[in-house]
């Protein structure tokens, strides 16, 4: 995200632009992992309040529809994508975080959903946040609007790694490049599938997981990867 001077605030131009991007990559399928991080200072302020005041309710809807389909092609798109934080990660831009499917953290990163302090409840936010976090941890940043440090974070599962600032980059490069390493379609299957057992009652979930391992099972790759693992050497992915 490359809005510096706007402390990389989540305008609609950006979330479009942010989403035509995902799309490319999800159906050119020429990476194997994606990072979203931000230039500048923060990582994302979340959305442009100059934005949000100047639009009526329609541009209002519109806006919030197209943060919608952003969170959506990140979940659906069959590469895992990963947050590198640094700075503050507030509001729409925490609820990117969390929205990620990995994230790591500098140790002096802040996360926050402080739309209270303005009237502004961050009903948004909450659906991720509290889908990483504990409820009640949740309901602690947005009744209260406070920042989680770095460290709290990690404890309380909104991110997977915190080291840093200096570190920030080779840290999320590294769990980048172990991801990458391994078949790309067996990712992609484990991916969806791990977002639609979630819900689900445990024993619906392992019988949905037990037909998606069986197909899984009989891919290229999976073959491969049997066969290398029997036979003490390196697999060669098909991906």
């Amino acid at each position: 995200m490359n809005r510096p001077d706007k402390r990389n605030a989540l305008s609609r131009e950006l979330l479009q632009e942010l989403t035509n991007l995902l799309n490319r990559i999800a159906t050119e399928r020429n990476v194997n992992v994606v990072i979203i991080k931000g230039v500048g200072k923060i990582f994302s302020a979340g959305h442009d309040l100059k934005e949000v005041y100047e639009s009526d309710p329609q541009e209002l809807l519109k806006l919030f529809q197209t943060c919608y389909i952003t969170m959506r092609a990140i979940r659906e798109m069959p590469q895992p994508v990963i947050a590198q934080v640094h700075g503050i990660a507030t509001a729409a831009g925490c609820q990117l975080v969390a929205a990620c499917d990995l994230a790591v953290a500098s140790d002096d990163a802040l996360f926050g959903t402080p739309g209270v302090k303005i009237g502004l409840f961050c009903s948004t936010p909450a659906v991720f946040l509290s889908r990483n976090v504990g409820r009640k941890k949740a309901m602690e940043m947005l009744l209260t609007g406070e920042f989680m440090s770095a460290r709290d974070a990690l404890l309380h599962g909104l991110v997977n790694k915190v080291v840093p600032p200096g570190e920030l980059e080779q840290a999320t490069l590294e769990l980048a490049k172990t991801i990458a390493g391994y078949s790309a379609s067996a990712i992609a299957v484990g991916k969806r599938a791990f977002y639609q057992q979630i819900n689900m009652e445990d024993f619906q979930a392992l019988n949905y997981a037990s037909e998606v391992i069986t197909l899984n099972s009989t891919t290229r790759d999976a073959r491969e990867g049997i066969s290398a693992f029997l036979e003490k050497r390196k697999p060669k992915w098909s991906d």
